[in-house]
């Protein structure tokens, strides 16, 4: 926790973007450390983010941009068009964002890549911090695969565009790399509580989590000497060595904790958990998320595990037969707590509210 405690609390916009659970999860971390400050908080998110905060704050429901999934593939133009009839709600979101700024006399914005509130912030000449893993990839040097460079490209736009001219920009990644942008600071993963207060132990199974149903990793998997574990395939029940599970927090947070290894799209949330807690991860970008595909890479180059865009029986085999390499590899994996970002926050905060 930060070393601030301050009697002056700030009416603070929070911005959360409600694709995956990933961003809520973080943001969870950060409000709760914010409102033990003292803070007034108006949280602004949609779909995963609405349902994930709701409970514990207060929450305006927003437009939110969705990516549409079909056999673990992004399809651009299902995106495209699913999000194009529904353009008239980012309107009206930002209207009621408009409202709340008033009536709630808002003085600061922080937004963790949700566009509408950083938006406001900027209309209304407020202090916007944001925080978040995508500005790794425009605001410090790194490398990715030359045959990516386009979709590099694509996705430097998108990440501009969504959050643009923020007054300072807390970046969390899992590796370090120089930083080439002003007013911009990098720093460990944003955890849960849960995951820190985790004692990782090693059973046999081997954890799976794809974002859309992908029968044809099923049927790659059932022919693997291995125990697997598996959620997002839609279904439950034991068929061979693969035991599919419906969502559920406290199951998957109890496998993946016990996991031998991990076999997932490589979204930052579950891989940086899974690093914390040592688990050599076999990467499987969804196709055409240069985001996903970005970690994966970087967490191939770190020697905490591989990654395929399209794996085979070799390639999962090859990679379980170098599960003990890739463990000591994460021996000297630089795990922290959540301590450096949020005392910068409140470093910010103090700063741009004049305490």
């Amino acid at each position: 926790m930060s070393v601030y405690t301050r009697p002056f609390m700030a009416n603070i916009l929070y911005g959360v973007n409600g694709e995956g659970a990933g961003h809520s999860t973080r943001a969870k971390e950060v409000l709760t450390h914010l409102a033990a400050q003292g803070h007034r908080l108006h949280v602004a998110s949609f779909d995963r983010g609405l349902q994930n905060l709701q409970d514990k704050f207060e929450v305006t429901e927003i437009y939110g941009f969705r990516f549409a999934y079909v056999n673990n593939r992004v399809r651009y133009k299902r995106t495209i068009a699913k999000n194009l009839i529904t353009v008239p709600q980012a309107s009206r979101s930002l209207a009621r964002l408009n409202r709340l700024v008033d009536d709630a006399q808002i003085d600061l914005v922080i937004t963790d890549f949700e566009p509408l509130t950083c938006h406001i912030g900027h209309r209304r000449r407020l202090p916007v911090i944001s925080i978040d893993n995508q500005h790794c990839l425009t605001n410090t040097v790194v490398s990715y695969p030359r045959q990516y460079r386009r979709d590099a490209a694509a996705t430097k736009l998108v990440t501009r565009l969504m959050t643009p001219h923020a007054n300072a920009y807390l970046v969390i990644s899992f590796f370090t790399a120089p930083v080439r942008k002003r007013n911009t600071f990098l720093f460990p993963p944003l955890l849960r509580q849960q995951i820190l207060d985790a004692t990782p132990t090693q059973r046999d199974h081997i954890l799976v989590y794809v974002t859309s149903p992908a029968p044809e990793l099923a049927k790659l998997l059932s022919s693997v000497r291995a125990t697997f574990m598996a959620y997002g395939f839609g279904r439950d029940g034991t068929e061979g060595n693969i035991t599919f599970k419906k969502p559920s927090l406290d199951g998957f947070f109890a496998d993946l904790v016990s996991a031998r290894a991990i076999i997932a799209n490589s979204g930052f949330s579950l891989v940086t958990e899974s690093l914390h807690l040592a688990k050599p991860y076999l990467a499987v970008p969804v196709s055409h998320q240069f985001e996903q595909i970005f970690n994966a890479y970087w967490l191939e180059k770190s020697g905490y595990g591989a990654y395929w865009e399209d794996l085979n029986k070799e390639r999962v085999e090859s990679f379980l037969y170098n599960v003990p390499h890739y463990r000591e590899s994460l021996a000297h994996y630089p795990r922290a707590a959540n301590t450096a970002l949020l005392q910068k926050l409140d470093s910010l905060i103090a700063a741009y509210t004049d305490q």
